[in-house]
């Protein structure tokens, strides 16, 4: 049985429903009416179903652990936690229960029952401000009415084992962050799944062996939702494997969420980070079975916008690339958007021998950037690595606070012999269901026959309307500058003259639209411009005193040779310097292919920079048969330069690469014939007419 039959058999639907028991604890939520916005219910909800499944899990040994702690408070945490079962404890006598005994000291109590949770829960709780909920809903009157529903809540681990209260949470969470604000930290689960089915398809014959241990890693875990899906997931494929999970988030509440639910699901606490991706790897020695993200998009790096320390932890870390440690080292994008220093970050966590990713990205890594822009050269030396195994574009309004278009990319360090250096683009953008009410901007989900059909496209590896199958090669291209040789005419008529004050060739001398701007400045001048003002000042008389030479001599005389029209033009203007001369020359010069084609001292032929224009081409195909089909036959004189230098201190790089996804699934579609939009704007006319008449009989 292949592994994509394996696992449709178990992760079509849902096998553990739990929407009535969510709905149950949802409900619990009406009691904050008045106090809270409906929007803002999960503030509460959240932090007070993690309490009360951390007390069911505690209290058992509740006592056993009063007794320890009446014995010693200083004992260590090791101690508490090895008589709890769990990595959490609480040295309180109190519970929600009996803080319902005394109403009138009830938010007091309530402080000092948080302040007796381990450390671990207390940060929880202090990033998601627990204490000014409790202060709130105190004032507001709501209070006992929450504490009191919690504590009759039963979500004993005997009742709801690690897998479904993990199912419960998520759903909480769920409903929590699908609303416009919050959604940057969630994504929907029926997308997560997609990925994973997909993920899992090929190269993963590993994760159904008996007891086998799974890596999973996400460097930007927001709530823990990919980690906690896959979890999920290989669990259902395999019960017997050993799912650890490791993620790393910034953000403080979404990382105390995703914290709670991997103690909840009895993940070791000590592999979910809070910590900024950018300034460190938490898990530096570790490599990883799979990779699975959602990094932000358009979020910056460097320059103002970036958080605090960040540019300078980024470059740090790129310039260990000259020893082969870096974990971005084969570039840096553009400092506004930090999508593709997630890739490469991933690509480093990814196991050597057997590692696979699965990376959610906006439009812009797959073209941003010129030729050798950070961007440019990351996707060329994925390509290069034969990193890259598929890239899927998902449909639109899949997001709660996005309707854009995103992209899958499906990375392996284990490819397939058939998949070796190919790319596979798939086009899912059409393959989706209508949610019957949309939340944001989440109008679209994927459904389990959806991802069914994704996952088919891709393991299938044929290609059809929507794949497309290419060699790794389509999309490095290298970078050729074409020029015409140097033929130019010279005159000096008012047309020509008028050309080189617009062409501005004078304008180091004296610029008439920039004396009036500094002029004209609202603001104070800088000493800088303050002296290029005083320098057009002194030079204004030799620019007008040029113009006066050069109209005085206006002639239809046309020059084909520059040698012939430096005499005459050294001739009128015999009093002025030869660097000024050469300037006029050239600005009285225009194309003109009935001159002469100017050469070197040694011979060899000049070609006209003003000229220059830039061809794309593929790095696999011959540039003199790309000229002979491409450029020639409307440029015959025209010659290719390739300008790379890799070996100079400053390097010009001409090699780069792209994805265009959607110039591939390109289709033209036919205009409309010239009669039929003709019959179609008399109709419109005639409409138009009869109502104009209506109106006036009216």
């Amino acid at each position: 049985m292949s592994e994509l039959k394996k696992m449709e058999l178990l992760w079509d639907d849902d096998l553990i429903d739990v929407t009535s028991d969510a709905n149950f604890i949802w409900s619990i939520a009406s009691k904050l009416r008045g106090t809270y916005m409906p929007d803002k219910y999960g503030d509460v909800i959240i932090p007070m179903t993690i309490l009360r499944r951390f007390e069911c899990a505690l209290h058992p040994t509740k006592e056993k652990i009063l007794k320890l702690y009446g014995e010693n408070q200083s004992y260590p945490a090791l101690i508490f936690e090895k008589e709890t079962g769990y990595q959490f404890y609480n040295t309180s006598d109190f519970s929600l229960k009996k803080l319902c005994n005394e109403s009138d000291k009830l938010a007091e109590n309530f402080k000092y029952y948080i302040e007796g949770f381990s450390a671990n829960v207390q940060d929880i709780m202090k990033e998601l401000d627990i204490i000014s909920h409790i202060e709130k809903m105190d004032k507001g009157g709501c209070l006992l009415t929450i504490v009191k529903a919690f504590s009759e809540l039963d979500l004993n681990p005997e009742t709801y084992d690690s897998i479904k209260m993990g199912y419960i949470f998520e759903n909480l969470i769920g409903r929590f962050f699908q609303n416009v604000d919050a959604g940057q930290y969630y994504t929907g689960r029926d997308i997560i799944k997609s990925l994973v089915s997909i993920l899992t398809a090929e190269g993963s014959d590993d994760i159904f062996e008996d007891h086998k241990v799974i890596t999973v890693c996400d460097q930007a875990c927001g709530t823990g939702g990919m980690l906690s899906t896959t979890y999920s997931y290989l669990k259902h494929v395999n019960p017997s494997a050993d799912v650890r999970l490791f993620g790393q988030e910034f953000m403080g509440q979404s990382f105390a969420v995703g914290l709670a639910e991997m103690l909840i699901k009895g993940q070791d606490a000590r592999n979910f980070k809070h910590a900024d991706t950018f300034k460190e790897d938490c898990f530096k020695n570790k490599k990883m079975r799979f990779v699975i993200e959602n990094p932000p998009f358009g979020t910056p790096w460097s320059g103002k916008d970036a958080k605090e320390g960040q540019e300078r932890a980024v470059k740090d870390e790129y310039n260990k690339a000259a020893t082969g440690n870096s974990r971005w080292g084969a570039g840096l994008p553009a400092g506004g958007d930090s999508q593709l220093i997630f890739m490469q970050s991933a690509i480093d966590k990814m196991d050597d021998k057997i590692g696979r990713a699965a990376i959610i990205q906006n439009g812009s890594p797959l073209f941003a950037g010129n030729t050798s822009s950070g961007e440019s050269q990351i996707r060329k030396w994925m390509l290069e690595e034969d990193l890259i195994e598929a890239i899927i574009a998902l449909p639109t309004d899949l997001f709660y606070n996005t309707g854009i278009q995103t992209y899958v990319w499906i990375l392996s360090k284990n490819k397939s012999e058939i998949r070796k250096n190919k790319i596979q683009l798939i086009d899912a953008s059409d393959i989706y269901h209508k949610l019957r009410k949309s939340i944001g901007n989440k109008k679209n989900e994927l459904t389990p026959k959806d991802r069914k059909r994704i996952t088919e496209l891709y393991v299938n590896f044929k290609e059809n309307d929507l794949v497309k199958i290419y060699d790794k090669e389509e999309f490095i291209y290298r970078e050729y500058v074409v020029m015409q040789p140097l033929q130019r005419s010279y005159a000096i008529t008012e047309e020509r003259i008028n050309n080189m004050i617009l062409k501005g060739t004078l304008s180091s001398i004296y610029d008439e639209a920039k004396v009036y701007e500094y002029e004209n400045s609202l603001e104070p001048l800088d000493t800088k411009t303050k002296k290029k003002l005083q320098n057009f000042y002194n030079n204004r008389s030799v620019y007008f005193s040029i113009l006066d030479h050069l109209k005085t001599n206006i002639s239809d005389k046309i020059y084909y040779k520059v040698s012939d029209f430096e005499k005459q033009i050294n001739i009128i203007m015999a009093s002025f310097d030869k660097k000024i001369v050469s300037k006029v020359i050239e600005g009285l010069s225009q194309l003109d292919k009935k001159a002469e084609i100017q050469k070197d001292k040694k011979g060899r032929i000049i070609y006209d920079k003003d000229t220059k224009d830039i061809e794309i081409v593929k790095i696999n195909e011959n540039i003199m048969a790309y000229m002979e089909r491409e450029v020639l036959p409307h440029i015959p004189d025209a010659k290719a330069f390739f300008e790379e230098n890799l070996t100079a201190k400053n390097r010009t790089i001409k090699t780069g690469a792209a994805i265009p996804f959607n110039r591939y699934f390109y289709k033209y579609q036919l205009s409309e014939s010239s009669e039929v939009l003709s019959k179609k704007l008399i109709k419109i006319e005639n409409s138009v007419r009869k109502m104009i008449d209506e109106l006036f009989e009216e």
